[in-house]
């Protein structure tokens, strides 16, 4: 019980802006939820082969996170990247990471 009472002591402060203002979360598992793939991917990359081959393993989780957090179908984005590569300029690379303003290539039908 000592201990119990001690930590809440050593707490304390934290409980207390915690309770005063209203936008402080009493726990973090939405965040620990967004990373918990990160975390997993770095475990899987220990078994990519080669440093190289997990470089490229840690961009495509990155590109797919991104595509998830900005609600694009990954697929559709990937199609769309690699269709617009050959013709984009290096100084226009940025406009195809997935991000909010990303909108696909008009198709020709």
């Amino acid at each position: 019980m000592g201990q119990a009472f001690t930590y809440a002591q050593n707490q304390w402060p934290t409980l207390v802006a915690l309770f005063q203002d209203g936008r402080l979360l009493i726990d973090n598992n939405h965040i620990e939820n967004k990373i918990r793939p990160l975390a997993l991917g770095r475990k899987n990359y220990l078994f990519a082969g080669s440093h190289e081959a997990a470089q490229r393993a840690a961009m495509i989780y990155s590109f797919m996170a991104s595509c998830k957090e900005h609600q694009i179908n990954p697929y559709q984005w990937l199609k769309d990247t690699l269709d617009r590569i050959p013709d984009t300029k290096l100084s226009e690379l940025h406009t195809l990471i997935p991000s909010p303003q990303w909108e696909p290539m008009e198709q020709n039908t």
